[in-house]
């Protein structure tokens, strides 16, 4: 009860700050394109909660087939040596012996590992049902980045005449520098989504795609604080 009250208290938080960042972002700039990011960003922040539960919630009814299966496995082997009458005999010499040894190993291996693969089946399937969600969080990111790759704040440091294909560029110093910790925000967003699939799961693919979200998004964040800095040395030299 605890665990899950946590949970929900860190999902309605990743909700309430995705709200408040595009208000904020919807105050600033109206009519940006990177609004409508910002209301995917909002939507995926609340839907998480309930999707990282649903995941994680056991399945019963795949418990249920899983135990009768595995019990399936010896009550065949006893039936078939009853089927076929098997009795033991003695062994005609050591060759005789190690070569039965040998195959009985052989089948506890196959035995065992069959035994693994239903053991792990639902593991497996709130994997790839995590690795779903998380791919959308990729995509979110991604879109962020789009937004961001052409606010160049290289030309107020050295201005120069545009060409046909040069992007409209009308933002002060001032209105770039917010926008772009908008975007940094967002990606940090992200990276707390993904965080909380990974409190809930514990399949190694979807861990790994939480940390390969995790890397995504600090990595974009990177590329936009260097052009952060650039600002800040307009800031200085005004």
């Amino acid at each position: 009860m605890a665990e899950g009250a946590r949970s929900e208290l860190k999902a309605a938080e990743i909700v309430a700050t995705a709200t408040r960042l595009r208000e904020r972002l919807r105050e600033r700039f109206p009519k940006a394109g990177l609004l409508r990011v910002a209301d995917l960003v909002v939507m995926t922040a609340e839907a998480a909660a309930q999707r990282s539960d649903e995941i994680a919630r056991p399945r019963h009814g795949v418990r249920l087939l899983i135990a009768l299966l595995i019990l399936l496995i010896p009550a065949s082997i006893a039936y078939g040596m009853w089927a076929l009458r098997l009795r033991f005999v003695p062994f005609a010499d050591l060759g005789q012996f190690v070569a039965l040894f040998q195959s009985g190993v052989e089948s506890l291996v196959f035995i065992g590992a069959g035994i693994a693969f239903l053991i792990t089946i639902e593991t497996r399937m709130q994997g790839h049902r995590a690795l779903a969600a998380i791919h959308e969080l990729r995509e979110i990111a991604h879109l962020v980045d789009m937004h961001q790759l052409d606010k160049d704040p290289s030309f107020l440091l050295r201005p120069g005449p545009p060409t046909k294909s040069s992007p409209v560029r009308t933002m002060t110093a001032f209105e770039l520098t917010r926008y772009l910790d908008y975007c940094c925000d967002m990606l940090a967003l992200l990276g707390k989504i993904a965080a909380l699939y990974g409190a809930r799961l514990s399949a190694p693919t979807a861990l790994e795609a939480v940390d390969a979200i995790e890397n995504l998004t600090t990595g974009l964040s990177r590329k936009i604080w260097q052009k952060l800095m650039l600002l800040n040395r307009v800031a200085d030299e005004a």
